[in-house]
């Protein structure tokens, strides 16, 4: 294959570098052999990014997405990694399942990660094969969309995966507080339309309990889409005492607000746009400044995008019956940029840790993800101009278009994506084409 060199590129650190790639690595600038120049001068380069919550929804909802659509989408954003969640059908709770997911991402736009079911069906009740699984490379097991709410069955869970190092990604949410049909922030909006609300001690009264499971056993937890004020302090408190728990907030939990929902209710008769329904509801300012100063401070460990693609059908509802989610991969760096950068409160360095290296370390996948850009590392990389900006069109590369950032202007940074020296997406105008 010819050798590519990408001239004067910015480091996260701020140095500038050429970043020479042949048979999949990074080499010496000096040792290329009649290289193909990219011509992307003052462009900025961060380690390939990598989602630890995706759901491709494959198999069996490939109405709404495939792990081919889905990573083409993660390829458009910058990742070269995804874990994908377990909440497909069948459910990946068991070792076929694992192996299955496994087999068809053979050929994807990036690595896909197999999460494997922390209880069989999601059900909350029969703990699955966990050890059986990690025989296969698991380490993340969730059932997101579904909270862990049995004390018993969570301490069991954290007293079998410490064995192995493996860690729970909880989705907290205490089912009586906030019941499956709970859905709004806002009590005021709630009772306007009829909705059941969604308080923010229903998350942080589970996140409460799992970080002291957590410390009581020695085990790791995750928390998912952490989307409140309180969410945050117990995991600071939790961090200062050396609980080993890590948590994660969302693009959108960190741009659009709970005043999202009443704003798209042409009238009351109508009611909200179902495209601004997601689990948890989207919060108000005061969670968003402690989500963002979080993320700054490293309280918050990770950005994930918990992309979550529906077909038409299952938005196109009434607000209180509609599917919850949003799609996440294609602008998930555009608004880390937009809420975290611009106002400056993260820098590149963090930006490459919360996006890259944490969530590799986390998922125990930093051997060929998050790797550090120097020579002999594999060719994974995303290559970015931050300053370029665009409307968000209405459709992209999912097959899904729950996008709450179309018609939005928004960065948009990516240039190209290389994951092991391949490109699995470029602009049109560096003349690379995506193998």
């Amino acid at each position: 294959m010819t050798d590519l060199l990408f001239r004067s590129v910015l480091l996260p650190d701020g140095r500038t570098t050429d970043l020479a790639v042949r048979d999949g690595r990074l080499i010496d600038p000096a040792d290329v052999s009649a290289p193909r120049v990219v011509d992307v001068a003052g462009s900025r380069v961060l380690p390939g990014l990598v989602d630890l919550h995706t759901h491709l929804r494959e198999p069996g909802g490939e109405a709404a997405e495939t792990i081919a659509s889905g990573t083409a989408a993660a390829a458009r954003g910058g990742y070269t990694a995804v874990f994908a969640m377990a909440n497909t059908t069948p459910v990946a709770d068991s070792p076929a399942a694992i192996a299955d997911v496994a087999e068809r991402a053979l050929g994807a736009s990036a690595e896909v990660v197999p999460i494997g079911a922390v209880t069989r069906e999601l059900g909350g009740s029969q703990i699955a094969p966990l050890e059986e699984m990690h025989a296969l490379g698991v380490t993340v097991y969730s059932d997101d969309g579904h909270c862990v709410a049995n004390t018993d069955v969570m301490r069991e869970v954290f007293e079998r995966i410490r064995c192995f190092g493996g860690v729970v990604a909880q989705h907290s949410q205490d089912p009586v507080l906030a019941p499956a049909a709970a859905c709004c922030h806002d009590p005021s909006v709630a009772l306007d339309y009829g909705l059941v609300e969604w308080p923010p001690t229903a998350e942080s009264v589970i996140v409460a309990r799992d970080v002291q499971l957590a410390q009581e056993t020695g085990a790791r937890l995750h928390v998912c889409h952490v989307s409140s004020a309180e969410s945050v302090e117990i995991i600071r408190w939790a961090k200062q005492r050396g609980v080993a728990v890590t948590a994660e907030a969302t693009p959108h939990h960190l741009l659009l607000g709970s005043g999202e929902v009443p704003a798209s209710a042409p009238d009351r008769a109508s009611g909200p746009d179902p495209l601004y329904k997601v689990n948890p509801p989207l919060t108000d300012n005061e969670h968003i400044a402690a989500l963002r100063q979080g993320v700054a401070d490293g309280t918050i460990d990770v950005i994930a995008t918990d992309h979550a693609p529906h077909p038409a059908d299952a938005k196109r509802r009434p607000f209180a019956t509609a599917k919850p989610g949003m799609l996440g991969l294609e602008q998930s760096l555009a608004v880390v940029i937009a809420t975290l950068v611009e106002p400056g409160l993260l820098d590149w360095v963090g930006v490459a840790d919360r996006m890259s290296l944490a969530p590799a370390r986390i998922g125990s996948i930093p051997d060929r993800q998050g790797r550090p850009l120097t020579v002999g590392e594999p060719a994974t990389f995303v290559l970015i101009d931050p300053t370029r900006r665009g409307v968000v069109p209405t459709t992209g590369r999912s097959i899904a278009h729950n996008n709450p950032y179309a018609h939005r202007e928004l960065p948009d940074p990516v240039l190209a994506t290389l994951w092991n020296g391949r490109v699995t997406w470029a602009d049109p105008a560096l003349g690379l084409v995506p193998a």
